[in-house]
């Protein structure tokens, strides 16, 4: 399993659920989609998941985490990466590189209003449910590596400075802010 097949994974299981909006849902389907692949398709699956916790672990997306989850700890962060991730790769990539353009989702415009978290836990455990269901064990200790990069400094501040946030990330704020 390379990056391009995840993503498809992730494509095909929005395809097949009735609210691709669903996160968990979304995460579900794929597991069970990843669980009928090769026992080293599914372990190289989790590698990818963590490869893309990696690249999605900025300072500017926790920020755009926090203020659109009310406050965000670091398995928060996680879980708002797993719903970001089952959101599909377009979504996902324009978040990383400009995490202010998740105003643009209708799901965020639509939980600025109902207060809803944007997170999945699940997507996390896409690769470990489908080895469970496929093998009836856990993904094999070692086969994966998670590594963090550092975080940006010119980020590190309060994200509870309501106008850091609004100079930072000026469409999110208007959404959640005022």
């Amino acid at each position: 399993m390379d990056i391009r097949q995840f993503w498809t994974l992730i494509d095909d299981a929005r395809g097949q659920v009735p609210a691709p909006a669903d996160s968990d849902a979304v995460a579900g389907r794929a597991s069970t989609l990843l669980a009928a692949c090769p026992r080293e398709e599914i372990v190289a699956t989790q590698q990818v998941i963590w490869d893309l916790m990696a690249a999605s672990y900025r300072n500017p997306l926790w920020a755009a985490a926090y203020m659109i989850n009310g406050g965000c700890s670091d398995d928060g962060f996680d879980y708002f990466r797993g719903w970001l991730i089952a959101q599909g790769r377009d979504v996902f990539e324009q978040a990383v590189a400009d995490p202010d353009a998740l105003a643009d989702l209708p799901s965020i415009r639509a939980a600025a209003v109902d207060g809803a978290e944007m997170e999945c836990e699940d997507t996390l455990s896409i690769a470990w449910n489908a080895h469970l269901a496929a093998t009836g064990e856990q993904v094999p200790t070692g086969s994966y590596t998670v590594q963090y990069p550092e975080l940006d400094s010119d980020w590190n501040f309060d994200f509870d400075d309501r106008t850091e946030m609004k100079s930072r990330l000026p469409r999110l704020a208007a959404l959640y802010l005022d």
